[in-house]
């Protein structure tokens, strides 16, 4: 996660390209134009959000202290109200606790069930979903096919899957599934990459770690610090699930091709990039090349990041990659990526052209502002409806370095929130963050989802060592919005389809364009629906589905400011 200083000209060239100075002081006419009403409040604790996520006990600075911190939305009861998940990281040696603390109760894992006005009640409890490993991230799909949500957890260590029961209740049928990796694992996402009509697993995979690896670290300063990546020097290769269909899962990794490259999975976003009818996966790696899995359509993947231009910068220097997303940036139909890095690293943008990647960051004004951070949890929504996504980006230092944001978590460091431009441009909003008085954390995990059911996108900001943040969207001078839960043939969310909303008329709101995701981010489960920001529009609308499998469908016309529920098959198809 931290890089040696000779890679960093380059980026502060760019970054002074883009407007900021070596030192991270933005101009200050920019910062007073763009400064606005706050956009976010934070409400966790008022809305029954008690989860405070614990690094280590002890803490050891062991290397997955530093990495560990997701969280995310699900619909576990299916009531149509999102629920949230977190996942606790406090025991990472059971046997080496404290002795003053081993008659404790390790903190587990919590999921707190949505009440449908935005406050949540811890049932964790009556549920059985408080893993008390390691935790990294999590995933969530249908894995057998019965209407209802199963939950996938990423440990450092054995990785666990829950069976939901359909009452409430969840059973852990991680070793009949055959999904027990130990090892470690961060970001993971579910999905048909076989096309066979039931949810496969891809999970990333970090670093062979243990215990016995590890060496004392000090910061530039001095101080005892987290250790480089390099130390370990233990690259690892990623996961892929095929799912029986009978409650059973095989491990295909090495059949499928992801056994020949190595890296340092951190992100993971699926899509399907070349548009050949199978789900694609990006993978962000830390200091090594990035990986895209081309889903070759019989069962293999092949990585052409370097082929596709994705792997390394325009620099052709490979980046301290932590989260990623797929996201139409150009709403040209098809998805771009953005991902999160390391200090002296900005923030990168590659746009896809027919399947050939560019880094473009320097055009879209996400790349200065980010240069003096570390990012990791990122996500694009339209908040203020205005018809421009804009973007929430989650950052937190990973080594000790100056100037110091807290006074408490050296490794602390404040949330950024940009605007979205007409024609695919962004600028910062101030005060930073979006809210009254910054979020100065050390953010991991960001989730995206309507908690609270009135239509807007709130935001779940989960902090390493320290308590979760729930930020409702209070954004001035909203639009109307179109919200929607794209379904397959099969009931489960359309990942990798695509949703084109026409514009009205010449001269008005652009086309947008949608994509169907439920893990994106880091380590982070999202509301799967798709939403849209429409300004001022007010008429019903029809939007086109373009399905995976390539066929396209027509839905609507569509009642705006609610959300509507659109399957595979229930459209009026579209002539080629």
């Amino acid at each position: 996660m931290r890089k040696s200083a000779f890679h960093a000209l380059p980026i502060l060239l760019l970054a002074a390209a883009c407007g900021t100075d070596s030192a991270g002081s933005a101009n200050s006419a920019n910062q007073n134009a763009n400064a606005s009403a706050p956009w976010f409040k934070e409400v966790a604790a008022e809305r029954g959000l008690d989860f405070v996520h614990l690094r280590g006990l002890p803490k050891r600075f062991w290397f997955p202290e530093i990495a560990a911190g997701g969280g995310g939305f699900l619909d576990y009861n299916g009531d149509g109200h999102l629920d949230i998940y977190l996942v606790q990281s406090a025991v990472l040696v059971p046997d080496e606790v404290p002795a003053e603390l081993a008659d404790q109760p390790f903190p587990g894992n919590r999921l707190y069930r949505g009440k449908g006005d935005g406050s949540f009640a811890d049932v964790t409890e009556e549920a059985g979903v408080g893993d008390a490993g390691y935790g990294m991230g999590f995933a969530v799909g249908d894995t057998d096919g019965d209407g209802d949500q199963d939950l996938f957890v990423s440990n450092v260590g054995r990785n666990v899957l829950y069976r939901n029961n359909g009452d409430g209740s969840f059973t852990d049928v991680s070793a009949a599934s055959d999904l027990e990796h130990e090892g470690w694992t961060t970001s993971c996402a579910f999905l048909d990459y076989d096309r066979d009509g039931d949810l496969d697993l891809f999970a990333a995979n970090y670093v062979n770690w243990s215990p016995g690896v590890e060496i004392p670290c000090r910061s530039h300063y001095g101080d005892r610090d987290y250790c480089h990546p390099n130390n370990y020097n233990s690259p690892t290769s990623d996961l892929l699930y095929e799912n029986d269909g009978n409650g059973h899962f095989t491990d295909v990794s090495r059949r499928a091709g992801l056994t020949e490259n190595f890296g340092n999975g951190l992100g993971v976003a699926v899509a399907d990039f070349d548009a050949n009818g199978y789900p694609d996966v990006y993978v962000a790696n830390d200091l090594l090349a990035n990986q895209l899995w081309m889903n070759q359509g019989d069962g293999t993947f092949k990585d052409e990041a370097l082929l596709a231009g994705c792997a390394v910068n325009m620099n052709g220097t490979a980046e301290a990659g932590m989260g990623v997303a797929a996201v139409d940036i150009e709403n040209d139909g098809d998805m771009d990526l953005f991902m999160t890095h390391l200090r002296d690293e900005t923030n990168t943008c590659y746009v896809n052209r027919g399947g050939f990647f560019s880094d473009k960051t320097s055009l879209t004004g996400l790349g200065g502002p980010s240069i003096r951070f570390t990012g990791w949890g990122m996500g694009f929504a339209d908040f203020n409806h205005d018809g421009e996504r804009d973007t929430y980006v989650a950052n937190g230092r990973v080594g000790i370095w100056m100037p110091e944001y807290d006074t408490v978590d050296r490794y602390a460091e404040p949330n950024l929130l940009f605007r979205g431009l007409p024609g695919g441009g962004f600028e910062e909003v101030l005060p930073r963050g979006g809210v009254a008085v910054p979020l100065v954390h050390n953010t991991r995990a960001t989730a995206y989802g309507d908690m609270d059911g009135d239509g807007d996108i709130d935001v779940l900001v989960v902090d390493n060592d320290g308590p979760v943040r729930l930020l409702e969207n209070t954004a001035p001078d909203q639009g109307h919005f179109l919200q929607l839960r794209v379904l397959d043939a099969h009931g489960f969310d359309a990942v990798g389809a695509r949703v084109e909303l026409p514009g009205p008329a010449a001269g008005q709101r652009p086309t947008q364009w949608r994509g169907v995701q439920v893990a994106y981010s880091y380590c982070a489960s999202h509301d799967p629906r798709v939403h849209f920001g429409l300004g001022s529009a007010s008429q019903a609308a029809s939007v086109t589905v373009h399905w995976i499998e390539g066929q396209a469908e027509v839905f609507g016309p569509l009642e705006v400011d609610r959300s509507h529920t659109l399957r595979q098959g229930a459209g009026q198809a579209l002539k080629r």
